[in-house]
């Protein structure tokens, strides 16, 4: 006898409730059907810690460009202003100084009278200075022998101003120690060390445009007088032909003074 093969039979389709024929799986089914239809699809999610570090890279990036844009800017318009005007630092020189008295009471009290002439120079020739009150004070090692404060003035192009100030003082208090190296320096036999210092603040005018005001300090150091034996006071004319005048210019942030 021949054996017969019969073939497989075709699985019965079936209806569901909505009316689609479907076709009943094979048996045994493959893990890939038992499990792909419960099992969750799995979708990468988008990287937002990338993103946000891009983000954060792009903005760093523009903002560094936009200030080094700025900075060069700023350095073209500063080189092609200093080119146009040139601008200088005004010059102070003390012409003379001359001292009428300078004596200490015993209730450490100082009485003095100063004669004081300021020559001040601005080399500029398209730059006007403006100047507010001036404060010009005489200091033995930086102790207050004699202040005065000038009006202000105007300093045109150019231009050489003779400031003169008679400083006169009247049973000024002095501390004790003040007073003691005061009377020490007094009858040293190198003559008395004095420095002339001026404060003030400044605006340059350059046209139309105006700067804000600066403030600037002066400083006259290397005058030495020689005062005279004896109680009644006599006139001294210091020299003054090695004096040097540091100009300053002081801004003040906030609460600090640079």
């Amino acid at each position: 006898m021949t054996d017969r093969v019969y073939p497989a039979a075709k699985p019965t389709p079936t209806t569901n409730g909505n009316g689609v024929t479907t076709a009943n799986p094979s048996f045994p089914a493959t893990k890939a059907q038992l499990y792909g239809a419960s099992r969750p699809t799995y979708r990468p999610q988008p990287h937002h810690r990338r993103t946000r570090r891009r983000c954060c890279c792009t903005f760093f990036f523009y903002l560094l460009l936009i200030i080094l844009i700025l900075l060069l800017l700023i350095g073209l318009t500063g080189t092609a202003f200093y080119l146009i005007y040139r601008p200088h630092r005004p010059t102070f020189t003390v012409t003379s100084l001359k001292l009428s008295y300078l004596n200490l009471t015993s209730s450490s009290s100082l009485n003095s009278k100063f004669n004081v002439n300021i020559t001040a120079k601005n080399p500029n020739k398209n730059i006007i200075f403006v100047y507010q009150p001036t404060s010009i004070s005489i200091l033995s090692n930086e102790i207050d022998v004699g202040h005065v404060t000038l009006p202000s003035f105007k300093h045109g192009k150019k231009n050489t101003t003779l400031l003169k100030a008679s400083i006169l003082n009247k049973g000024e208090p002095l501390e004790s120690d003040a007073a003691s190296e005061l009377k020490k320096n007094m009858k040293s036999k190198n003559g008395l060390p004095l420095k002339v210092k001026l404060d003030t603040k400044v605006k340059a005018k350059l046209g139309k445009l105006k700067t804000p005001n600066v403030r600037i300090r002066v400083s006259c150091d290397g005058i030495r007088v020689h005062l005279p034996a004896g109680k009644k006071p006599v006139p001294v004319t210091a020299s003054t032909s090695k004096v040097k005048c540091e100009v300053d210019v002081r801004f003040k942030i906030w609460k600090w003074t640079v």
